[in-house]
Order: C-alpha cells, then structure tokens, then sequence
C-alpha cells in the first residue's frame, strides 16, 4: 500500500485547523452578538459578522432585483420583502459561512506566498458572495411568480451544489497556477 507523502498530512492538518478556526470562529463571535450566552456588547457594536454579511447581502440582492425591475424593500434586520408582499428571511444557514469557512481553509493551507493566498481568499469570498446574491434574488422571484426548485430540491442545497461546484473550478485553476509558479521558480 502506498502512503501519503508528509506534505499531505501537513496540508490536511492546516486544512481542519483552518477550516475548525474559521467556522468555528464565526460561530462564537456570532453567538456572543446576540443576548443571552456569551452576549458581548462589544461585539454586538462592532464585531457582529454576521449582521454584516446579512446586510450586505440584502442590499445587493435589492439592488440586483432592481435592475430586472423587481422592487423589494427591507422590512427588519432578517427579511427581504417583495412590493407585492413575498418576502424571504435570511437567517444564520443563508449567509454561507461553510462555502466561505472551505475555500479560505483551502487556500491558508497551500503553499502559496501570503500575499498571493489574500488574493485567492478575496477572488473566492467574492465569488461565493455573488453566487449567494444571485441565489437569495432568484429565491424571491421564484416567491413572487410561485415556481418550485428543480427536483423538488430546496434552495440551501442548490445552493451548497453550485458554490462547492464553483470551488472546485477555483481549487482547478488555483492549483494550475501553483504549478505554474513552482515551474516558474525552478526555471529561474
């Protein structure tokens, strides 16, 4: 049976840690935002991640419906709501801190240089970010013109299988350019 060379397991070590830090991370700076627990002021003014990332994405996703002239407004921190009255909430599950927490554990844990991992980090949180926008835009206009998802599929995990599907084309390319770095070097 063959093994693993060490790079491997290095590479998976950081990869768990990454991915743990990150998830978890988010997890428990959220959960001390919001009162009762290990609620922190502090951390409800000027930490809260997630009221971020929430906002943010309703703000996109209503200016993206705009340009196909589907008006929306935000009726409270959570929902997103149509003029004709369908509405979407965005809870803790759509913000995509598990597609998010992936791709920035796979990329600390190449070989990459660090400035050039801050540029993958950045091209793939994008990346996700937009795919989140459209998926939250596309859920209100299917509320609005009552369309069900394909194969009786919820929208979560449509969701997950097209930002994991565009990760693997990032992990793809990201990887040709790790080689063409390391070929560039080794000719230098």
């Amino acid at each position: 049976m063959k093994s693993f060379p060490l790079s491997f397991y290095k590479f998976l070590a950081y990869f768990f840690i990454s991915f743990f830090a990150c998830y978890y991370g988010f997890k428990i700076i959220s959960g001390a935002a919001v009162e009762g627990g290990l609620y922190s002021k502090f951390v409800r003014d000027y930490l809260n991640i997630a009221s971020w990332i929430r906002q943010g994405l309703m703000y996109c996703t209503q200016h993206l419906l705009a340009i196909f002239n589907v008006k929306s407004f935000k009726e409270s921190e959570f929902v997103l709501r149509a003029s004709n009255g369908s509405g979407i909430k965005l809870v803790y599950g759509c913000l995509g801190i598990a597609v998010y927490s992936f791709w920035i554990a796979y990329v600390v844990a190449s070989t990459k240089a660090l400035k050039n991992k801050m540029a993958w980090v950045s091209l793939g949180l994008f990346l996700l970010w937009s795919i989140n926008v459209v998926r939250i835009s596309l859920v209100l206009v299917a509320q609005i013109n009552k369309w069900s998802f394909p194969f009786g599929i919820d929208q979560h995990t449509w969701f997950n299988i097209v930002a994991y599907l565009f990760i693997f084309i990032l992990i793809f390319i990201f990887e040709k350019s790790l080689k063409s770095t390391k070929k560039n070097n080794n000719e230098s």
